[in-house]
């Protein structure tokens, strides 16, 4: 009889162990992706890996640009520690399937709001307004688009700047089309193309680079507007609205200004003032 007891008291034991342990894993259970409100072990957050001064990964592994200093203060907002941050590489192309399969918990790639994406996704910010214009070399005669005229003008295979530019500005452009804006760079500083188009963000993250100091400058041209937004998964408003806030706050406390230096300061952009939060327009 004694010996029913104590087994009996055994297994309830091993019972309620097993129960615990089980609550216990939820608590602490780590989300791939994010709760969205912070304490878990890790959250994914979708970046650019090949562009300098936005979304760059290092030799070293390290990852640097202004759309990763806002993606470390959002996520730091959201309750994530730097080291608690998985950064997954999101190419434009499957921005919006990433998050709508749960790889990542939001996005912060130069990714522009306009009415097609946001059928698919919802969109925190904007945190930047950026515009298309062209990068020339420094002693460059390039001032105007106009004068693209004649001279080979470079941008990505598919993208739209370079041939809205010849269609609407410059129909007797040269179109020069490479893999990547990496290319374009390297043809632009050794003479092969006489400019590059995309968003100035972007052409300031390259012409601020070490290697390419003083050899290239903005013509400073505002051909289009292209609001960033952060990314997140459709319907998802409660991490819409903690994104927002803490936009808010990085812009408050001086932080977006100081991200904007680090990252820009060294090709004179000169970037519009923060823009409204959660002012999303096309």
């Amino acid at each position: 009889m004694k010996l029913r007891k104590a087994s009996a008291a055994a297994a309830t034991a091993l019972v309620l162990a097993l129960t615990a342990t089980a609550c216990g894993g939820d608590d602490n259970d780590s989300s791939d992706t994010g709760s969205g409100s912070g304490g878990g072990d890790t959250i994914k957050v979708g970046i650019k890996y090949d562009q300098p001064g936005l979304g760059l990964k290092e030799p070293d592994g390290s990852f640097s640009g202004f759309d990763v200093d806002v993606a470390t203060y959002v996520a730091k907002e959201l309750g994530y520690e730097p080291d608690q941050i998985e950064f997954v590489e999101t190419k434009s192309a499957d921005r919006e399937n990433a998050l709508a399969r749960g790889d990542v918990k939001f996005i912060a790639a130069t990714y522009s709001i306009n009415d097609e994406r946001k059928q698919k996704v919802d969109f925190a910010g904007p945190y930047l307004l950026a515009h298309q214009d062209l990068l020339v070399k420094s002693d460059s005669d390039i001032t105007e688009a106009t004068d693209l005229n004649g001279n080979k003008l470079c941008s990505v295979t598919g993208s739209t700047s370079a041939q809205n530019v010849k269609d609407e500005i410059a129909p007797k452009a040269q179109l020069k089309q490479y893999g990547g804006y990496s290319e374009c760079i390297a043809g632009l500083q050794s003479g092969a193309v006489d400019a590059v188009t995309t968003d100035d963000s972007i052409l300031a993250g390259f012409a601020a680079q070490e290697q390419y100091k003083g050899q290239f400058k903005l013509a400073g041209l505002k051909l289009s507007n292209e609001n960033y937004g952060i990314g997140v998964k459709k319907g998802d408003t409660a991490t819409v609205d903690k994104i927002n806030t803490a936009l808010e706050k990085m812009v408050s406390d001086g932080a977006w200004d100081t991200a904007v230096k680090e990252n820009f300061g060294p090709a004179n952009y000169k970037n519009e003032p923060a823009p409204k939060i959660g002012n999303i327009v096309q």
